[in-house]
Formats: structure tokens, C-alpha cells, sequence
């Protein structure tokens, strides 16, 4: 059984359920945590997952994100005000869909929008800052693209296999990252700064690009995930799911660029 640093690809189910279909079927569903079942009569206006659905839906989340993005960035300064009441908004949406058992297009698309918000504002508020001004976006965006494209090719090519070793590597190095911050978060309620992990020198662009190497390899197994899906004939609602799974591991490593670039310009 295949497993996800990813929580959103949970949701899918195990197999497609599609047998009384005239779709090639007949490969079991060897990905994620059985919390989604598929239904044992699906509809007949059911269809299988295929990689346009998963492009056209990622697509859409990534346009809608970049769109209210760009719109909040040239805001200018009231944007900053956003950054805040948007990552709450976006976090709870982010939480809901993830336990919803069926996927919502709907919440799926009001998340882009907000994390777009929450994006451009945050994204203003660094730029300002560090006097980078647009640049600064504009280098994070194109670092985010370049290791997408890369791990994509990687993945394809076979060069890096995903193995269950090599998945319970990179889903404990998520989980040692996640706990990294939260006890840097902590520590900075009672020293300013906390242990410098997000401080500009050394150790704090250390761990940015730690971050960068563990989002880059998150990467694997959501393609591993979606091609799975998509090979067991998994229902095309859910490439809603996958498009907010990749989503979520683009907007960190956005993130963690943004942070890394800033950083270098303060250092």
C-alpha cells in the first residue's frame, strides 16, 4: 500500500469501481490511506480519471490562485492588511476538504482564490520589505516552476523510483520540518527569534533550502499518487483532489523561495 506525505490525496479511494464500464481496468488502486471507498455500483455517468482531467483541474486552481494573486499584489499596501484574515480563511477551507469524503469543486476553487489572496499579500509585504520589490516575486516564481518541471522529469524518466523506503523518508522528513517550525514558533514567544531557523544567516537559509528539498521531493509521491489514481480507474471527480494536493505543495515551496530569496538580500 502506497502512502502520501500529502493529506488531500487520502481522500482517494483504493480502487476505481468501474468494472461494468467499457474502460481498461484490472489494476489495483496501490496508493494513499483507505479512507475514501469507492462505491461497489457507481453511476453510469461515472468516468475514470485521465490525465486531462488532472491538468485541466490543476490548471484551473493554479490560474485562479495566480489571478487573485497578481489583483491583491497590485493592491499595493492595504494587500498587506489580507495576508492575515486570508491564511485563516484558507487554512479552515484546507481542513475541510481534506476530512470531506467527497470531493467539492467548489471549496476547492474558493481556496484558490483565497490562498491567491493570501499569496499576493504576503508576497507584497517581502517585496516591500527587502526593497526587491517585484523581483523578489518574480525570482520565487520562477525557482517554484523550475523544480516542479524538474521533479516532473524526474519522475517520468524513472530516474528517482518511488519506493516504500523512499516514501517513509520523505514522509518523516515532512514531519521533522513540520515539527522544526512549530517548536521554532514556539521558542520565538520567549526569544525573539526563536532558534533562527527563519532568521536571515546561515542556519536560517539552511533550513529554507532543507524545506526546498523536502517540498521538491513531496512532489514524487503526488505525481506517484495521481498516476496511481489514475491508472485504477479512480472517478474523474477526484482529480479535484490531486489538483488541491498539488496545489498545497506548490504554495510551500512558493513560500519557502519567497523566504530563501529575502534572505539573501537581508544577509
Amino acid at each position: 500500500m502506497r502512502t502520501t506525505s500529502n493529506p488531500a490525496f487520502k481522500n482517494l479511494p483504493t480502487s476505481g469501481g468501474h468494472a461494468n464500464f467499457n474502460y481498461a481496468q484490472g489494476q489495483a488502486g496501490g496508493f494513499g490511506s483507505p479512507l475514501g471507498q469507492s462505491s461497489a455500483a457507481p453511476t453510469k455517468t461515472a468516468r475514470p480519471m485521465t490525465i486531462d482531467d488532472v491538468v485541466t483541474k490543476t490548471a484551473i486552481t493554479l490560474g485562479l490562485a495566480v489571478i487573485t494573486g497578481a489583483v491583491t499584489y497590485l493592491a499595493g499596501p492595504p494587500a498587506m492588511a489580507l495576508a492575515l484574515p486570508a491564511l485563516l480563511v484558507g487554512f479552515v477551507l484546507s481542513l475541510v476538504i481534506i476530512f470531506k469524503k467527497k470531493p467539492s469543486p467548489a471549496l476547492v476553487v474558493a481556496y484558490s482564490i483565497v490562498e491567491g489572496v493570501f499569496l499576493g499579500a504576503i508576497s507584497y509585504a517581502f517585496a516591500m520589505a527587502t526593497g526587491m520589490g517585484v523581483g523578489l516575486v518574480l525570482n520565487a516564481i520562477l525557482g517554484t516552476v523550475g523544480v516542479f518541471a524538474a521533479m516532473l522529469v524526474v519522475y517520468k524518466t524513472g530516474a528517482v523510483r518511488v519506493t516504500p523506503k523512499l516514501t517513509k523518508w520523505i514522509i518523516g522528513a515532512v514531519a521533522g520540518v513540520a515539527i522544526l517550525m512549530l517548536v521554532n514558533l514556539v521558542a520565538s514567544f520567549f526569544v525573539a527569534g526563536g532558534l533562527g531557523l527563519r532568521e536571515a544567516g546561515p542556519l536560517g537559509i539552511a533550513f529554507s533550502l532543507l524545506c526546498i528539498g523536502v517540498a521538491a521531493f513531496s512532489f514524487l509521491l503526488d505525481f506517484d499518487a495521481a498516476d496511481h489514481a489514475i491508472r485504477s480507474g479512480v472517478d474523474s471527480k477526484f482529480s479535484w483532489y490531486i489538483a488541491f494536493g498539488l496545489m498545497t505543495t506548490l504554495v510551500w515551496l512558493y513560500l519557502e523561495f519567497l523566504r530563501l530569496f529575502a534572505m539573501f538580500n537581508q544577509d
